[in-house]
């Protein structure tokens, strides 16, 4: 019986590289990887040996027959991904391996007599702790890892949602390499406040920046700084307990809740926010937003997307969750004939097929939400016009068929993405919202890199960092083989960095 990959898949290919039959794709060296949703085993290839599961960092793997509830579709899933294969191919190359192995690639030259670097990492996220092992299982560098928080783990930690137990597992394996010899973790050290880039720079053969971007994208519509209304990302970091966000600082005793966007932090925060509190106890959700969660007064979300269904940001296994979940109805808005006929016309496995079997009506605006249950609507092809209220949000005001509607909400949450904010001491692209590098060199700085979101935009999950933390880690050890990093300064200065460094946790 084959195994097959699920929902949690978080794409760092750790099973691609101990799969001995090559049956596991897209691989980081397909084309395909970088846009994929999620890895898939190819039942008709795979010999059962469990390899996969074993190397799994978030426990997304399991055998087809031991598929239960909603994680019994991505069998199908699995096997769909390679129902193209061709089968006058196939018959000349049968099971147990008809995927072609590529060659073997050596991207790095390392001399055996590498002199030991120092380097220092900022952020103890995916991206930082890609790179960190790298640097750690492949060169002999010492590592200093930096984070300005008084807890590592950074998205991982605070950005997954706590109902997600399995993805957050991949924070322990992260974790194991806070303890290796090489490694010193000083925590609650700010670049910025308590050191500045040039102190580092001049500590260190080499600098990886890897502080990710936590700032919200705006919705660009009047009343959105309303009292009421908030960014995702500080919905999710008060769920998750983050030191930065307040207690108090969401406010669940309104009926409805109205969230712009259709990505995957947007169902997320509706996933939570309609959640059974007795379902989140035992998870890592923070105690105070248990405590509201318990005695909440949302009984209705909304997910407003300005596409159809067939474009939803969100992913097909974050959308298959939500559908799947019981004790929460989902409904989608028949306000615009473009969704019905968007969703008649899909492919089953398309994200917009996948809501063939959810109940469509048209929702009444002017009714309260559903007292007696926890509903979420989904509404496509609707625009935000303006967050409407007076002190506080009272509603929101969005396109409709027939001219502008107002939906009634006490809180409007915007998740239209992240951006990145400016770090002091690095350039930094106001239009992109990220450092200007080439290859993870960070432009006009030897020595200095970037890596993850910073590096990249806020796109791809947990796993595509590492790809993208090797790119980096490469050009760090290329620029150090040939001689191209600066020399370290000595002196006053870092003497003084040092004793600020060590007075750290």
């Amino acid at each position: 019986m084959a195994f097959a990959i699920t929902q949690t898949c978080c794409g760092d290919a750790s099973c691609v590289a101990v799969c001995p039959v090559n049956c596991i794709h897209p691989t980081p060296d397909e084309p395909d990887f970088g846009t994929a949703e999620m890895l898939y085993v190819d039942p008709r290839t795979c010999i059962d040996c469990g390899a996969c599961a074993d190397a799994c960092p978030v426990d997304a793997v399991f055998p087809v027959d031991a598929l239960t509830g909603p994680l019994k579709t991505y069998a199908k899933i699995n096997a769909d991904h390679y129902a193209h294969r061709d089968p006058i191919e196939e018959a000349a190359d049968p099971a147990p391996n008809f995927h072609a192995w590529g060659p073997p690639v050596f991207r790095r030259t390392v001399p055996a007599d590498f002199a030991p670097l120092d380097v220092a990492v900022v952020g103890t996220g995916p991206a930082g702790m890609y790179a960190v092992e790298d640097l750690l299982l492949h060169t002999n560098a010492r590592v200093t890892l930096i984070d300005r928080l008084p807890v590592a783990g950074g998205l991982v930690r605070y950005g997954v949602a706590p109902d997600h137990p399995s993805t957050k597992r991949i924070g322990e394996v992260f974790a194991r390499f806070h303890t290796h010899p090489r490694l010193r973790l000083r925590l609650g050290v700010e670049v910025g406040r308590d050191v500045t880039a040039e102190e580092l720079a001049a500590r260190h053969d080499a600098v990886v920046y890897a502080v990710g971007a936590s700032a919200a994208r705006p919705l660009g519509v009047p009343g959105e700084e309303l009292p009421g209304s908030l960014a995702a990302t500080t919905v999710v970091a008060w769920y998750n307990g983050h030191p930065d966000v307040p207690a108090d600082a969401v406010d669940l005793s309104t009926g409805r809740v109205v969230v712009v966007g259709t990505g995957n932090v947007a169902l997320d925060v509706a996933r939570v926010l309609t959640a059974d509190p007795a379902d989140l106890k035992g998870t890592s959700t923070a105690p105070h937003a248990l405590a509201r969660l318990r005695s909440s007064g949302v009984r209705e979300v909304v997910l407003l997307g300005r596409r159809g269904p067939d474009a939803a940001a969100c992913t097909r296994p974050e959308l298959i969750a939500l559908l799947e979940r019981a004790g929460v109805e989902v409904v989608v808005d028949a306000h615009d004939e473009r969704t019905a006929r968007t969703i008649a016309a899909a492919a089953p496995a398309d994200k917009a097929g996948l809501l063939q079997g959810v109940a469509r009506e048209v929702v009444d605006w002017s009714a309260p939400p559903p007292a007696d249950r926890r509903r979420i609507v989904l509404r496509f092809h609707s625009a935000p016009v303006a967050v409407v209220g007076d002190t506080g949000v009272r509603g929101l005001r969005v396109t409709g068929p027939d001219g502008e509607v107002e939906i009634p909400a006490g809180r409007v949450v915007r998740a239209v993405g992240y951006r990145g904010t400016p770090l002091p001491g690095l350039p930094f692209d106001e239009v992109t919202g990220t450092v200007p590098h080439r290859a993870g060199r960070v432009e006009g700085l030897a020595g200095t890199y970037v890596v993850g979101w910073a590096k990249r935009g806020p796109s791809g999950g947990i796993g595509a960092n590492r790809a993208c933390s090797r790119e980096t880690v490469g050009s760090l050890i290329a620029d150090a083989v040939a001689g191209r990093l600066p020399t370290r300064r000595r002196g006053p200065l870092l003497a003084g960095l040092v004793g600020r460094l060590r007075g750290r946790p």
